[in-house]
């Protein structure tokens, strides 16, 4: 039996992703750290256990149980702060022009249900462009144009591999959604930022919904 994804899936089959985490050379544990326990001196999990979501990360297949072994470093939480804030300014000009080009920003009549529906549409806007982009870019190469430009791509935890179409959708709801109807900047603090905080692997609330990590792909 194929052990490639069905079609349509979105996952790209592992012997052609070029990101996806390779076995570790003979003789080494291939841990990017070397020696060192990663991030603050903490260990990586005891021989035996699983991965941060229980089991096995690897199936059996004889992986170190750090699930970070064999990955590129973590990227830096302000360096995926600046990524993302390139990334608003990008989607929100686009924003901008459309609900401008269709009159959303330009409707003046002194009503409240004018005025709701008007910010509703600019929400909807914003979410449905939001996260098709995030989406998109990541899954073609686990980089938006933010990414791309400070050098690190988004990577499944498990395997380092690029995420699945539904991997990134659910990484991009979590992150999207609140911001446009609800929260704007104050949920997207506190969604990216808890990256500062986590350890060991530096997530935000919309990596650890999708289990995903960012990871540098060069200085």
């Amino acid at each position: 039996m194929s052990s490639e994804p069905p079609p349509g899936s979105g996952q790209q089959p592992p012997e052609d992703d070029p990101f996806r985490k390779q076995p570790p050379p003979p003789g080494g544990s291939g841990s990017p750290y070397g020696d060192q326990p990663p991030y603050g001196g903490q260990p990586p999990p005891p021989p035996g256990g699983g991965g941060p979501y229980g089991g096995d990360p690897y199936g059996g297949g004889g992986y170190p149980t750090d699930p970070l072994a064999g990955m590129p470093p973590l990227a830096d939480s302000g360096k995926r702060t600046l990524a993302r804030i390139l990334d608003m300014i990008l989607v929100g000009v686009v924003v901008w022009l459309l609900t401008w080009g269709f009159g959303v920003t330009e409707l003046d009549v002194d009503t409240d249900d004018v005025e709701y529906g008007k910010s509703l549409a600019q929400s909807a806007v914003a979410a449905v462009l939001y996260m098709a982009y995030d989406t998109a870019m990541t899954v073609r190469t686990g980089q938006t144009l933010g990414k791309k430009l400070l050098n690190m791509r988004v990577a499944n935890l498990d395997n380092g591999a690029t995420p699945s179409v539904q991997t990134s959708l659910i990484r991009a709801a979590v992150l999207w959604i609140p911001f446009a109807f609800c929260c704007a900047c104050i949920w997207t603090a506190i969604c990216g930022g808890w990256s500062y905080f986590d350890r060991p692997y530096k997530m935000g609330l919309h990596d650890k919904a999708a289990k995903t990590v960012v990871v540098s792909t060069g200085s």
